[in-house]
């Protein structure tokens, strides 16, 4: 009997559940990625595990005459680990679609949860597999791995407990699938939890320093936005503590060159690594 083969789609966030299944023995079809516009976000290690086994790549929106063609090369599972387009309806091309979450199901459903884990102060996180519905991230799971979010946790450090925790669960529903599958239990009612705003990741100078600081540690390299003295500040680093004043919040009170202290309603914020300009267009902004 042959290997099983399943096609994936995946960014370098879900790289991990990509080796689970190559390391447990299913063969690669397909790779469906897409073009990364966000400075945190890139296809590298994903793409050179496709050109390693020699598998086609799809930067482009997935359509039934995909799907049609996965089932013609004998695909009998459908990976999704991070993908920007709804898929459609799968079943009448292939036995099983799958789908890995980087949250807690039923209660934080959505596009990028891990701010909002942060922001709501959670102490327990979970990295979910479930069965893959028209409705996103609705179906029965089959497997999480739960972990600590620990009181100074940032999203970089969440993210990256949940880049290993998904290679783990990748690589024990790769093992285990049918058993996984025919056992998935319904999630029941939920919550679905939008993808965050400026207006969320905007500091709050009427907010106390813990609250602030938390707001950074969420939001981490995708930045904060931060107005003092009319100017917009794209904040990546800063540095909060508690003091009695009697400042005004928001009233910029000490600088340092590029380093500035600002009143926060129990204390003071100090905006240590910050911009003018915004991420993405830094990051395309040709070089002099």
């Amino acid at each position: 009997m042959g290997a099983r083969r399943f096609a994936i789609t995946a960014s370098d966030r879900y790289v991990g559940v990509f080796n689970g299944f190559l390391e447990s023995g299913w063969e690669p079809v397909k790779l469906f990625s897409a073009p990364t516009f966000d400075h945190m976000a890139s296809t590298t290690q994903v793409l050179a595990l496709a050109q390693k086994h020699r598998i086609p790549v799809q930067m482009s929106r997935m359509e039934a005459a995909d799907l049609a063609d996965l089932s013609a090369r004998g695909c009998e599972l459908l990976v999704v680990a991070s993908y920007q387009w709804r898929i459609g309806n799968w079943k009448p091309y292939m036995e099983r679609a799958i789908n890995f979450h980087p949250a807690p199901l039923p209660f934080f459903r959505g596009p990028y949860p891990m701010v909002q884990g942060i922001l709501g102060g959670e102490k327990r996180w979970a990295t979910t597999c479930h069965q893959l519905d028209p409705e996103f991230d609705t179906g029965a799971v089959l497997a999480a791995r739960q972990y600590d979010i620990s009181a100074n946790e940032c999203h970089e450090s969440l993210d990256l407990k949940t880049q290993i925790e998904t290679y783990q669960l990748g690589r024990a529903v790769a093992t285990d699938l049918d058993a996984l599958w025919d056992n998935a239990v319904p999630q029941g009612a939920g919550r679905y939890v939008p993808f965050w705003t400026d207006a969320d990741r905007t500091l709050n100078f009427q907010e106390c320093a813990a609250d602030i600081d938390r707001r950074l540690r969420a939001f981490g390299n995708f930045e904060c936005l931060a107005t003092v003295n009319n100017m917009t500040y794209y904040v990546r680093r800063a540095a909060c503590w508690t003091v009695g004043h009697n400042v005004a919040p928001g009233v910029l009170v000490h600088s340092d060159g590029a380093r500035l202290v600002v009143a926060c309603v129990d204390g003071f914020v100090a905006l240590l690594d910050w911009s003018l300009v915004p991420p993405g267009v830094r990051m395309h902004s040709p070089v002099r």
